[in-house]
């Protein structure tokens, strides 16, 4: 199940962030910046995220099961881009999901929510920038995102190189809003 973020999820995002980005990213990022991610310093920001009155930013989240007692498998937030590309309004910050729940559509799922909600926004087009050596290359393809240029990033101690991929038109697209 896919629902907006609440006060309350801090935690699960959290998990699921750190989780998540030392499984996909070891071997790509360095080990001590993987190494030194903390739940509970990501809790802090995710409940500040969550009880900002900016309604800039957005967090959707995906649950294993729904209700009360479902799990925080997944989440994406997105926005305005933040860069100032002329054609690229909105954005997908960031979409992490734990290992075990891939390859199960709500990855796909949480993608189409943040486009919804963009394009609810008046924002009708997104970019997502996402390391170049990251496996999830092929599922921004696979949901129609164009390769449009790539730059360098800082991560820790490392230089890594990261690509942007983009949709000109959300509803052209396939996202619906």
């Amino acid at each position: 199940m896919i629902r907006a973020a609440r006060p309350g999820d801090e935690n699960g995002i959290a998990r699921v962030h750190v989780q998540s980005w030392r499984s996909t990213y070891r071997g790509i990022v360095p080990d001590e910046v993987l190494d030194g991610l903390s739940e509970e310093t990501g809790a802090r920001r995710w409940k500040t995220v969550l009880e900002s009155q900016d309604s800039r930013e957005f967090v959707f989240v995906a649950e294993s099961c729904p209700g009360e007692s479902g799990e925080i498998v997944g989440f994406a937030v997105g926005g305005p881009e933040r860069d100032g590309d002329p054609v690229y309004k909105g954005e997908l910050y960031a979409i992490y999901l734990l290992n075990t729940h891939q390859r199960q559509g709500l990855g796909s799922r949480l993608v189409h929510a943040v486009a919804a909600e963009l394009i609810r926004r008046g924002l009708d087009s997104m970019l997502v920038w996402v390391l170049v050596d990251n496996p999830a290359c092929r599922f921004y393809e696979a949901l129609g995102g164009r390769r449009l240029r790539s730059r360098p990033i800082t991560i820790g101690p490392a230089t890594l190189e990261e690509v942007a991929y983009g949709w000109p038109d959300l509803k052209a697209s396939g996202f619906t809003g």
